[in-house]
């Protein structure tokens, strides 16, 4: 379960958006926490060669953590990490394999 990054509140995800850099694959969560306004974020990598390893950012504000998710939501298969479409694109900086 993710917690809020400011007040260690158990939440839920907000959006989802993964997508293969460099051969590792990334997954990253977005969390708002309604208590506090701000967004948390969890960084999922695993990793091509060597071991997996998951942070958490935050406190993020609600205003570029709507901008985050309005973009993942824009996408039909948000958790396909072969997808191309434009904001996968857009989210992972046109880094993507």
């Amino acid at each position: 379960m993710i917690q809020c990054s400011q007040c260690k509140q158990p939440l839920e995800i907000a959006a989802s958006m993964s997508g293969s850099v460099m051969g590792d694959e990334y997954t990253e969560s977005w969390c708002f926490c309604a208590a506090c306004q701000v967004y948390t974020l969890e960084v999922w990598r695993e990793r091509f060669c060597g071991e997996d390893s998951i942070n958490v950012h935050g406190p993020i504000s609600k205003a570029a953590g709507d901008a985050r998710v309005k973009l993942i939501q824009s996408c039909t298969e948000p958790l396909n990490k072969k997808c191309r479409c434009k904001a996968h694109l857009a989210y992972f900086g046109d880094s993507l394999d």
